[in-house]
């Protein structure tokens, strides 16, 4: 696998003890704040040539140690979040095995020159570094799906690489594929983080090591490594067929599919922590909650 490049990474974050949003660059332990960028929508907006220049010009805003800052899930505004299903052999078999009466489906779709694409989540929906995700209460069999996201551009062009959990219900998925929005969208489901990585900083999007630890009253419960080698699809494929009839004004981040699932029957369970690695992009934690939260927490900052 390639070693990781130094990069600025892109973060939405809050400074300790203030309400207000902002979007930075991250580098050697340090955020420095983009003057005159509001949100990440905003960025979405330019063409990549144009996204370059601007966050490779030399910082001039407040910069802070990383430490003092609090990482917000790097998506806003309109943005939406996607996902792509079966684009690895391990998640077409996982749906093959959970899914008896349907399995041909997974078969074919894995097969088919038309990938399977799925919203995801709204961006105020998704869970950030250190929040916790979700469970829900009428599935016995609860997975973390970790995913190597794309960040989009307006454009199309693919800007930079997140790290995506996709959480699902097996049990709900594998009654009916029909109940695939059930089991995918709900409040919890979705985390991305700790930031974005652009892709001039990236060598190799297919040369990437991905990592799952699930941690379980202070020891490991699951563990697993893959890689974006394994990947049956082609990125800039899938980004042709979500973009072939849909506007994106804002951008979109698309999670282009799982190569590690934990074997049934394991499921995660409440006090869990899901900690996705992917190499040259950072590790996204996050602790797992059963059911809807007892306050309101439902709208990220």
């Amino acid at each position: 696998m390639s070693a990781p490049h130094p990069a600025a990474h892109i973060v939405r974050y809050q400074a300790a003890g203030a309400p207000e949003v902002r979007v930075g660059l991250h580098t050697d332990g340090e955020v420095t704040e983009l003057p005159g960028v509001a949100s990440l929508a905003q960025l979405w907006r330019l063409p990549l040539a144009e996204l370059r220049d601007l966050l490779t010009r030399p910082a001039t805003g407040p910069a802070l140690p990383l430490a003092q800052v609090r990482l917000l899930a790097p998506v806003d505004g309109t943005t939406e979040v996607w996902a792509s299903g079966v684009t690895y052999r391990v998640s077409r078999e996982a749906r093959i095995e959970e899914s008896e009466r349907a399995a041909d489906v997974y078969q074919l779709v894995y097969d088919a020159a038309r990938p399977e694409l799925f919203f995801k989540s709204a961006a105020w929906r998704v869970r950030g570094p250190g929040e916790a995700i979700g469970v829900r209460t009428d599935s016995e069999v609860d997975v973390p799906e970790p995913e190597l996201a794309l960040v989009v551009n307006r454009f199309g062009e693919i800007v930079g690489y997140t790290v995506c959990n996709d959480v699902s219900s097996r049990t709900i998925e594998g009654e009916n594929p029909l109940y695939l929005p059930q089991a995918k969208i709900y409040f919890g489901a979705c985390a991305l983080g700790p930031w974005i990585t652009p892709v001039w900083a990236v060598a190799d999007p297919y040369d990437l090591d991905i990592g799952l630890e699930i941690t379980r009253g202070g020891g490991t419960a699951w563990r697993g490594t893959a890689g974006t080698s394994q990947l049956h699809r082609r990125l800039d494929d899938l980004v042709g067929y979500l973009m072939r009839g849909d506007v994106h004004p804002d951008g979109v981040v698309l999670s282009t599919g799982t190569c590690l699932v934990p074997p049934a029957p394991f499921s995660l369970r409440d006090g869990d922590t899901v900690h996705i690695t992917v190499g040259a992009i950072g590790t996204l934690a996050n602790p797992v909650r059963r059911g809807l939260p007892a306050t309101d927490e439902t709208v990220q900052a």
